[in-house]
């Protein structure tokens, strides 16, 4: 089966601890109608900063991701962009990996000098 990549869903980071769902909903709605959002949370069911958010149509996702990355919500600013799919994630992360490889430094071989 061929994946096929959503532009309805949105990936929204630096979300302030204290935004609730409702507020979030309510900020997404007015660029079109938010079919769900779904925050993130972690195994003790903290909120991690981290939200999910799909938007009715390709249209009203490009208009949410235009007008509300930056926005300021509770002293933080948040940041609004696509969401990628598993592979395209580990892909990206193999490559920044492979990437981090080549940028260390290495130490020279023999002892060093003292003196």
């Amino acid at each position: 089966m061929k994946p096929t990549q959503n532009y309805r869903d949105l990936y929204v980071t630096d979300i302030s601890f204290e935004a609730t769902e409702q507020e979030l909903r309510q900020l997404f709605s007015l660029c079109g109608s938010v079919k769900s959002l779904q925050l993130v949370k972690d195994a003790h069911d903290n909120f991690k900063g981290m939200a999910y958010v799909r938007m009715g149509s390709e249209k009203e996702t490009r208009e949410a991701l235009n007008m509300l990355d930056g926005t300021l919500i509770q002293n933080r600013c948040i940041k609004v962009e696509l969401s990628r799919s598993k592979e395209e994630r580990a892909a990206a992360a193999v490559e920044e990996v492979q990437e981090q490889k080549t940028r260390r430094r290495r130490t020279p071989k023999g002892r060093k000098k003292t003196g």
